[in-house]
């Protein structure tokens, strides 16, 4: 055998590869993180989680980088929950905790609304139907890298995992969240301000 299982085990192949750091909290990654992808993206911005209110305070100057980004060409999307859904109702019952899913949606709205006039940013919420899938999974997109934050039972975002990938190819892990974030911005419902 040219490669000892040792070896196999310790070194990344196949989609293996795409995995660039996992983290055992979504809080633990480094904001530097968050806003180097932002800073590095050219073509396209997907924010697909739930609430998105944690980008406001987690990327500096987060305002400023989207409307420099819309205004270069960049595509900018941003997939919120229904405030006023019944799974975001449900899904406060489960936190029970002071700062609301409802209310960290509307955040994040207040803030999109500060953009505006911005063509190129576009704002969708999740379709009823589609809302406890989008709950459980949250989806951002930076070009070819993308944090991922699947939602444990009750905890809250920052409390539950997060992946960073990259992009490495066709049907790897990757496209596979992709997909799944365009499939529910395919049904979403355009936001109205």
């Amino acid at each position: 055998m040219i490669w000892p299982k040792t070896i196999q085990e310790r070194v990344k192949t196949g989609h293996d590869r795409e995995l660039v750091h996992s983290y055992p909290y979504r809080s633990a990654c480094p904001s530097t993180v968050w806003a180097d992808l932002v800073d590095e993206t050219t073509q396209e911005l997907f924010f697909a989680g739930y609430t998105n209110y944690f980008l406001w305070t987690q990327v500096p100057h987060f305002a400023d980088t989207l409307r420099r980004k819309v205004e270069s060409g960049c595509r900018v999307r941003f997939l919120l929950g229904d405030p006023d859904g019944e799974v975001t109702r449900n899904r406060e019952a489960i936190e029970d905790v002071t700062l609301s899913v409802s209310t960290r949606i509307r955040i994040s709205l207040e803030h999109l609304e500060r953009l505006e006039p911005l063509e190129g940013l576009e704002t969708r919420f999740s379709a009823a139907e589609d809302a406890v899938n989008h709950v459980s999974l949250s989806v951002f997109r930076f070009d070819h890298n993308a944090l991922v934050t699947p939602h444990l039972a009750r905890l809250v975002g920052h409390d539950s995992p997060l992946l960073h990938l990259r992009r490495q190819g066709d049907g790897g892990m990757w496209s596979r969240f992709a997909e799944h974030a365009e499939e529910l911005w395919g049904r979403g419902v355009q936001v109205r301000t």
